[in-house]
């Protein structure tokens, strides 16, 4: 029987993962989560270090997806979203870097981008009605949204990003596509162009548009994310014998985060989950506290596309834990507090601290970190000091340092080597417009070009 998806919010039907993909949110403002995680069974456990990267996450997705895709579907989307290098590198004895920035848009977002555009682009013809993708984005979202949907038919794409918090070269990937992508530019926060977009996915008066979502409020984001964990694991420790590992992440709307969750709770052996922030430390506070306060405005940092004061995701976290939290961040039923903190150790990390991790990791092991990588192994260095261990330890590296060329060049001396997807970047035209942080202004938009 085929795994369905719940609201956190728990005021509507259960729906299949079709149903859930091409809604992005759910109708009571919730997001959608698996009725239950599928266990990663022991035999594929046993065999994941043999498999390529697309045969794993065909196994690992198949539970989810069964009833809606078929086997043979599902196997060519995952070959046709995953033909580039995941590089694992080890830094300095068991302590290693998972480098998830190989793929068209040099950040871990190509991940969930390029599988979500071929499932969307499926269940879109076969419905035979469009759909219009709203994406807010704080940095790389946007860029690999972008290019997974460029051209797929019946999908229009609208991304909202922060016109002073993204690098010009993030910028620059997501405005110079024209086609069926458009982009707008906001005065404003991250969390300000989220808030508009989940506003209108609750805008009835909006139906008609056939909104949906490729942030991380959509759970086809986070469904294939969980698949680079399991293969990270069983390329560094005996999973099947049940040694077990430690993930640092670096967490801003908390989607990677959850995918990691996923795996763990299917069975994937994990000591612990690092939670590296920026200085936007709301989660960190919460696992401390237990009290939970939305920073608004979120803080300005080099790792921008962390700068969030209210990571959505958090209310999945907490209902992954036996709790409630509704879409304002009020927590109407507390989870298991200690468990979840037995399961994670958050740590927020200064630029000041970042910047020296970066200079320190090339100095010490010829490694180039960019900004959010960096505060993922910053994180991992504050869990191993207060926790010495000769445990396995992962830190993603979750977009290219070419993406930040001053901020390298600064600290490195060095330039980082330009990836395809960012050769020639600079000479494309680029084609965006403005609006104001203002859901009228934005609902207006949406009735003119789209309606």
């Amino acid at each position: 029987m085929s795994i369905r998806f719940f609201s956190t919010n728990g005021n509507v039907p259960h729906v299949p993962v079709g149903s859930a993909l091409l809604q992005g949110q759910a109708g009571d403002k919730g997001l959608f989560m698996p009725e239950a995680v599928p266990a990663l069974s022991a035999g594929l456990l046993g065999k994941a270090r043999d498999l390529a990267y697309p045969d794993l996450a065909v196994e690992i997705l198949w539970p989810y997806v069964e009833g809606t895709f078929t086997r043979p579907e599902l196997e060519e989307i995952c070959h046709s979203a995953y033909d580039f290098d995941i590089p694992l590198e080890n830094v300095t004895g068991n302590r290693h870097v998972m480098r998830l920035d190989q793929g068209p848009t040099a950040s871990f977002k190509d991940f969930a981008a390029r599988f979500m555009g071929r499932a969307l682009g499926r269940l879109v013809k076969a419905r035979r009605q469009g759909l219009l993708i709203l994406t807010a984005t704080s940095g790389d979202t946007g860029s690999a949204v972008a290019s997974a949907f460029m051209g797929v038919e019946g999908i229009e794409v609208l991304v909202l990003f922060p016109e002073k918090e993204v690098s010009p070269r993030q910028r620059k990937q997501m405005t110079t596509l024209g086609g069926n992508i458009s982009t707008l530019a906001l005065p404003g926060k991250f969390d300000d162009c989220q808030a508009l977009v989940k506003q209108a996915f609750a805008d009835r008066e909006l139906a008609d548009l056939n909104l949906s979502s490729a942030n991380s409020i959509n759970i086809g984001r986070l469904l294939p994310q969980s698949v680079y964990y399991t293969w990270a694991a069983s390329r560094v420790a005996d999973i099947a014998g049940g040694q077990k590992v430690v993930f640092s992440i670096p967490s801003g709307n908390f989607g990677d985060m959850m995918g990691g969750m996923l795996a763990m709770h299917g069975g994937l052996p994990i000591e612990k989950f690092v939670i590296a922030t920026n200085a936007n430390d709301e989660v960190p506070l919460f696992l401390e506290t237990g009290s939970y306060s939305k920073l608004v405005p979120s803080r300005v940092c080099i790792s921008n596309a962390m700068n969030v004061g209210h990571p959505s995701n958090l209310a999945r976290l907490v209902s992954l834990y036996g709790g409630q939290m509704d879409e304002t961040g009020k927590i109407n039923t507390i989870p298991d507090m200690e468990k979840m903190q037995d399961d994670l150790f958050a740590v927020s990390i200064s630029d000041e601290e970042t910047r020296a991790t970066i200079k320190a990791v090339f100095e010490d092991y010829d490694t180039m970190l960019e900004p959010h990588g960096a505060v993922g192994w910053a994180g991992l260095t504050r869990y191993l000091d207060a926790n010495p261990s000769a445990v396995t330890a992962i830190s993603l590296e979750t977009a290219h340092p070419a993406k930040f060329p001053d901020e390298i060049r600064a600290l490195t001396g060095r330039e980082p080597d330009l990836p395809p997807s960012l050769q020639g970047i600079e000479e494309l035209t680029e084609q965006y417009g403005e609006l104001p942080v203002d859901y009228d202004a934005f609902k207006a938009h949406l009735v003119k070009e789209y309606r």
